[in-house]
């Protein structure tokens, strides 16, 4: 089984930065898609930044300029650098994979518990 472990998150103030990481671990042969995804109180979850195992990356317009996405295929880990942070990033952000398991031809996908971060104004 697969497991995505996320660490991080926080509180902090309105311009402030945060960086969080995920890290996929398990019986895993290779790791495809890696993103983020938050969701804030009463709101629906989106999509945050992805990036390929190649390293193409995208971001949601409300993030582009001032967060990062960034992954080390050797460690399966993912990180999301959020600069000039704003009251309206407060959500509970999530780590997501495309994930290979040894002995499988087909990747499933895969969530991590998430990690809140607080940003006040």
């Amino acid at each position: 089984q697969v497991q995505l472990v996320e660490s991080g998150g926080g509180l902090v103030q309105a311009g402030g930065s945060l960086r969080l990481s995920c890290a996929a671990s398990g019986s895993i042969f290779k790791v495809t898609l890696m993103g983020w995804y938050r969701q804030a109180p009463g709101k629906q979850r989106e999509l945050v930044s992805t990036i390929t195992s190649s390293g193409s990356t995208n971001y949601a317009d409300s993030v582009k300029g001032r967060f990062t996405i960034s992954r080390d295929n050797a460690k399966n880990t993912v990180w999301l650098q959020m600069n000039s942070l704003k009251p309206e990033d407060t959500a509970v952000y999530y780590c997501n994979a495309d994930v290979t398991n040894w002995g499988y031809a087909y990747s499933d996908n895969y969530w991590g518990q998430g990690t809140q971060v607080t940003v006040s104004s």
